[in-house]
């Protein structure tokens, strides 16, 4: 970047940030959340479950390695903005393709650096989640306090629809053993690839597809993927997944999908003060005992009451930090689902396990 042009950041409650533009010149709206991930910031900005986020990330260094076309888990930069402290212009990396600042050019996304990122997550982790505006071509914050009132609140919001793909298509091995349909709420890519390695024939369905659409791939069973917005907001896909569960063949849900897969049993969401967004988020598995560090990315949660009232399902996992609903698993039935991304795309494989989990229900 030659010229550095002003950019403003101004959150719901008043408090204004000033930095550096990044990316496009323009204004951006969203909820601001943050990531405390240090790696795989490129996996975290084409996750389409950040679809109408403001992110923060934690580490004080981004756009240093490029971008790669290898790294990449949608069909481009999901983020409505991004908040950075140290922005990197060039990359060092010999297989990177472009700097992180054409990859935004390219998706006319619009950011801000030089902002004490420290200082506005700790602001955001005592005030919740809220909603934000960045903008380097309006930098008088009376005009952007009354472009910020317009925006909607996360709750209530679908956002699916926005992301997830309109058309069938298949991804499959050499020889596979397995046929997989999945309803695409907006999956990530290596949540696909992680199937296709254990031997998984893939059929991803768009969001409006029926029962009879989705059996039609005579399936050996269910992926429901993760995504963005309110599942209490998707009275359709809540209706879906039931309809799917009703048959008894395996079932997998992941994030998005598995708070659609609670609330298809008559559990109950809510949205958290603040989410979890991260790759070092540690989990126990109730059933084994055993801990895992997981990569996480979401701003609603099963509640944990709804539960403790539902004979029919059980708690699996639990989040360490916060006792909040990790994972659950329906009696009796070979159906099952995480909060958190076992495909961790970036962040550990501690979780891979439930894939093969996934693999020996349709054994």
């Amino acid at each position: 970047m030659t010229e550095q042009q002003s950019a403003v950041l101004l959150l719901e409650d008043g408090t204004v940030f000033n930095g550096v533009a990044i990316g496009k010149i323009g204004t951006t709206t969203g909820e601001i959340a943050f990531n405390t991930g240090m790696t795989g910031y490129q996996e975290v900005f084409t996750d389409p479950s950040y679809f109408g986020q403001i992110l923060v990330m934690n580490s004080p260094h981004i756009g240093n390695y490029g971008v790669h076309e290898d790294e990449v888990e949608s069909d481009g930069i999901k983020v409505a903005g991004m908040v950075i402290k140290k922005f990197s212009d060039g990359y060092s990396r010999p297989s990177g393709m472009k700097s992180l600042q054409d990859y935004m050019m390219d998706d006319s996304k619009v950011g801000i650096a030089d902002v004490d990122t420290r200082a506005l997550v700790r602001h955001i982790r005592n005030k919740g989640a809220m909603n934000a505006i960045i903008s380097s071509d309006v930098l008088d914050v009376d005009q952007l306090k009354a472009k910020l009132k317009d925006v909607p609140s996360m709750a209530g919001l679908e956002l699916s629809s926005k992301v997830a793909t309109k058309e069938a298509y298949e991804v499959k091995p050499e020889n596979p053993q397995y046929k997989v349909s999945l309803i695409d709420f907006g999956v990530k890519r290596n949540i696909v690839s992680c199937l296709v390695e254990r031997g998984c024939h893939v059929k991803v369905f768009p969001l409006n597809s029926t029962i009879e659409d989705m059996n039609s791939f005579n399936p050996d069973g269910y992926m429901l993927s993760n995504g963005p917005g309110d599942p209490s907001a998707m009275p359709n896909s809540i209706k879906l997944v039931s309809d799917i569960v009703e048959q008894g063949k395996p079932v997998f849900g992941i994030c998005l999908g598995h708070q659609i897969l609670g609330l298809s049993q008559g559990l109950e969401t809510e949205k958290m003060f603040n989410g979890h967004r991260g790759i070092n988020h540690p989990i126990k598995n109730l059933k084994t005992g055993k801990g895992e560090i997981t990569s996480q990315n979401h701003g609603f949660v099963i509640a944990k009451s709804s539960i403790d009232n539902n004979s029919a399902v059980e708690m699996t996992h639990v989040h360490l930090n916060d006792d909040t609903v990790a994972g659950i698993e329906l009696v009796g039935k070979p159906v099952f689902s995480v909060q958190y991304h076992p495909e961790a795309s970036a962040g550990p494989h501690d979780s891979r396990y439930l894939f093969d989990q996934f693999i020996d229900n349709m054994k």
